[in-house]
């Protein structure tokens, strides 16, 4: 019998999230984002799910060429391009798409000839000082693609480094100003919204957006939490306690007895720990599901196990169902309690993990 623990992956909730940001961006193209093994929900499950996006956008070569032998036509979009010659032949092949970012790609592509085929989005620096063309670097660069007998079509993008800040209705003007002035009045497709951007600046939506973490049913506003955006959990991980244990006043849970009890308790032992991607630094009070109703974590978690207040729930025992995120747990709230994002907890679910749909 194998561990409880696992992932359960709902596609109808991937289905759902993006008709949300159909109904945010209605007359943009959607590049569902799903790079990381598609935030940990697997690739081709979720491309599945979102097999009606008009594009994937991810990093690794191997990953885009699986969409396309898959039988995916979309545009394929590799968000950090290519790093060496041979990989061209890669993108030639597949009709991938590719993001131009720094001069050694432009040179790379020069040091190729070839016929039209290959399709560029052009990344401007807008301020957040992670890829991109300069403004001053960008109109050369842009040139130089226009020039290159292989590039079929150019698509100028951007990313915007402060979309969800909620408190600052102003966190996208200067990069967006930016962008229009690189852009100027060139007719050229644009893209520049992330799932912050897609749901609060509408005058950024362009021709295409880019939606990643709300796919996957957590919420990119700090503020807003997804049941309120509309979104719907795509993953909801489970266990189940392994053992009960009784505790006296001052006895200590777990290891380093970070965790003493200040009076009698029951505490549950759940199959789940760091080492299948829940995060070792959740500290007593982070909140858990034990047979549908609320309860927290105690204690340090360990490689494969963690320990659950019962105090309030009587009836719970060994082979009670957990719910450590996902339908009714929010991942966000977890993450918040551990002080971290919903982002890195999916993408931490660790191989060992069983996903099941």
């Amino acid at each position: 019998m194998s561990r409880p623990i696992q992932a359960l992956i709902d596609p109808a909730a991937l289905e759902h999230n993006l008709a949300i940001v159909r109904r945010h961006a209605p007359r943009s193209r959607v590049m569902a984002v799903i790079k990381a093994d598609a935030y940990g929900h697997g690739l081709l499950r979720a491309a599945e799910a979102l097999a009606e996006a008009e594009g994937f956008a991810l990093l690794e070569l191997d990953a885009a060429v699986r969409l396309r032998e898959a039988g995916y036509r979309q545009t394929i979009l590799l968000l950090e391009g290519f790093f060496d010659v041979d990989e061209l032949r890669w993108i030639e092949q597949c009709h991938l798409s590719t993001v131009v970012h720094h001069p050694e790609q432009l040179a790379m592509l020069e040091a190729v000839r070839r016929r039209a085929t290959l399709d560029v989005f052009l990344k401007l620096n807008s301020g957040m000082n992670r890829l991109g063309f300069t403004p001053q670097e960008f109109p050369a660069a842009l040139e130089r693609l226009k020039a290159n007998s292989a590039v079929r079509q150019i698509t100028l993008m951007t990313h915007f480094a402060c979309a969800d800040e909620s408190d600052r209705n102003d966190s996208i003007a200067a990069q967006l100003q930016c962008f229009n002035l690189a852009a100027g009045g060139r007719n050229m497709p644009r893209s520049l919204a992330n799932s912050a951007a897609i749901l609060r600046f509408p005058e950024a939506h362009a021709d295409w957006v880019r939606p990643g973490i709300m796919l996957y049913g957590s919420s990119p506003l700090a503020h807003t939490t997804a049941e309120q955006l509309g979104l719907q959990p795509a993953m909801t991980v489970s266990s189940r306690i392994i053992s009960v244990q009784t505790l006296r006043p001052s006895d200590g849970a777990g290891y380093g007895y970070a965790f003493r009890a200040d009076r009698s308790m029951r505490v549950g032992i759940v199959a789940g720990g760091y080492a299948d991607g829940y995060p070792r630094h959740a500290p007593t009070g982070t909140p858990v599901l034990v047979k549908g109703r609320r309860t927290r974590v105690v204690g340090r978690i360990s490689m494969d196990m963690l320990h659950v207040d019962l105090s309030e729930i009587e009836d719970a025992g060994v082979g009670s169902p957990v719910t450590l995120w996902g339908r009714g747990m929010p991942v966000d709230e977890v993450a918040q309690a551990a002080g971290t994002l919903g982002y890195e907890l999916l993408c931490a679910i660790a191989p060992r993990m069983q996903r099941v749909t």
